[in-house]
C-alpha cells in the first residue's frame, strides 16, 4: 500500500514517513546532480542567494535524457546519491526536506537528516524510462549551461519511491541487512 504525499513537504508529512514506506509523490520536485550541487554550495559559502528556493523541497538526483516528442522528459533514472554527500548537510541546514536517489548515504548526511528533519527516498535504478512517465512537466530553472545536469523543476504525479532513511535515522540499508543475516536460508 502506497502512502500518497504532495510537495512541498511539511513537518507533519515527514514525521509520518518511516523507513520502508512505499510512497507516491505528486507536485514539484527539483533535480540536481554533482555540478549543480557544487555551484549552489559555492554561492552559499560566498553569502550569495541560491538560484532556486529549496526550503521544504525535494531534490531528485538525476540528469534527465532529452524528451522525445509527446514526452515531458526522457529517461530519468536516479544517480548515485553518495556523490552529493559532501554538499547535502548544508542544503539540509537551509531547509531541504527530501532527496531521491539510489545507494548509501554517509553518517554526516544521516545525522543532518535527523537534526533538520528530512527524508531520503530511493527509486529504482534502471527504470528511468518508466519513471519518466510520472513526470508531466519539466523546465530548466537554473544552470542551463550544465545541459542534463542543469537544475530542472519536474512536475510529477504519483512518482514511486521508497523511504530508505527516515528523519529518525532508521535506515533500510542497515535494517534489511540485519534481517538477512538472521535468516536461515
Amino acid at each position: 500500500m502506497y502512502k500518497k504525499i504532495n510537495t512541498p513537504l511539511t513537518e507533519e508529512v515527514i514525521k509520518n514517513l518511516k523507513a520502508g514506506d512505499t510512497v507516491l509523490i505528486t507536485g514539484k520536485v527539483l533535480t540536481a546532480r554533482d555540478a549543480a550541487h557544487k555551484r549552489m554550495i559555492e554561492l552559499l559559502n560566498n553569502g550569495q542567494d541560491m538560484p532556486v528556493d529549496i526550503k521544504n523541497q525535494v531534490i531528485y538526483y538525476v540528469g534527465p535524457c532529452p524528451a522525445k516528442p509527446g514526452q515531458a522528459v526522457g529517461s530519468c533514472g536516479p544517480t548515485t546519491s553518495g556523490r552529493m554527500d559532501a554538499y547535502t548537510p548544508k542544503l539540509l541546514e537551509i531547509g531541504l526536506k527530501g532527496m531521491i536517489g539510489k545507494g548509501y548515504r554517509n553518517q554526516e548526511v544521516i545525522d543532518a537528516m535527523m537534526k533538520y528533519h528530512a527524508v531520503y527516498f530511493t527509486t529504482i535504478g534502471g527504470a528511468g524510462a518508466l519513471l519518466s512517465e510520472r513526470v508531466i512537466e519539466s523546465k530548466v530553472v537554473a544552470y542551463n549551461d550544465l545541459g542534463p545536469e542543469a537544475i530542472h523543476e519536474f512536475t510529477v504525479e504519483d512518482f514511486p519511491v521508497i523511504v530508505t532513511i527516515d528523519m529518525y535515522g532508521n535506515n533500510l540499508y542497515e535494517s534489511e541487512k540485519e534481517k538477512y543475516r538472521k535468516a536461515n536460508f
